[in-house]
């Protein structure tokens, strides 16, 4: 980004805020969303699931342990639990206390070791110990609600889905994508908007981008490679260097030098 076109940025974003406010043209919304979808595309080229799995049965686990988790805490964990658990049948009979104490790192232990027990038992007794590949199938799941059958679908059977987790529902509402706040609704309203081939990476590369560059409280406006598109410009600093310490993640060098940063700029702490 250019420096002419840096300093512009305050003003075309305010122009941006007040055309999304009034009620954004379709033509125009759908040109402003496909530039930032290419765009986010090019920041986030590592996009992908965080949780590791082999199998959609692990998928489903790892998923329902991530809950009030982060996905590299549940990482920690799944390898030993994926070991001694490898069937939905093994789920179904495991001994609470020992699944409680196996998963206990990842927070409301109990609560969790109950979904797992529960999903191993309806998968054999409703689907013959095979995890179902439909929408409809999963949510009736013990522990699996919407977002975690999006995931599943989307990572481990290739079905388009779109993830409309805490990260992915702040940013398409910064971004005037949508306003609405129901999960469905937004999937929805999204799901409009961005081609359906492309639900599942799209979701990954909005969630990469809210926790290294839009974080919820300080986002890192002055160093965002989609800030000429984004009518909440502004909400954190747009000084390129102030916001370019906002930056994080294993891609931070890449992404600072979208935004023309070749030089070091120590990460805020």
């Amino acid at each position: 980004m250019t420096t002419s076109v840096r300093e512009g940025l305050p003003r075309a974003t305010a122009r941006l805020a007040k055309r999304v406010a009034a009620g954004e043209p379709p033509l125009g919304k759908a040109r402003r969303v496909g530039r930032m979808l290419r765009t986010l595309a090019a920041t986030h080229t590592d996009a992908h699931c965080e949780l590791d799995f082999t199998t959609p049965l692990e998928l489903a686990v790892a998923t329902i342990l991530s809950a009030q988790s982060t996905d590299k805490l549940v990482n920690q964990v799944t390898p030993a639990l994926f070991r001694h658990y490898r069937t939905a049948l093994d789920y179904a009979q495991a001994n609470r206390a020992e699944l409680e104490t196996e998963i206990h790192s990842t927070g409301f232990f109990r609560n969790k070791a109950a979904a797992l027990i529960g999903l191993g038992a309806a998968v054999v007794e409703k689907h013959g110990g095979e995890l179902p590949a439909t929408l409809d199938e999963l949510v009736a799941l013990p522990g699996i609600g919407r977002k975690t059958a999006n995931v599943i679908l989307g990572n481990a059977f290739g079905v388009p889905g779109i993830t409309v987790d805490t990260h992915f529902g702040r940013l398409v509402r910064r971004w005037g994508w949508t306003d609405l706040e129901d999960p469905v609704k937004v999937e929805q309203a999204v799901g409009a908007l961005v081609p359906k081939r492309d639900w599942t990476i799209v979701s990954h590369q909005v969630i990469f981008h809210g926790r290294r560059v839009c974080h919820a409280k300080k986002p890192a406006c002055g160093a965002c490679t989609l800030a000429a598109d984004c009518p909440s410009f502004g909400l954190g600093p747009i000084e390129l260097e102030p916001a370019a310490a906002l930056v994080k993640g294993p891609s931070r060098a890449h992404l600072l030098e979208m935004v023309g940063i070749t030089d070091a700029v120590p990460e805020a702490q």
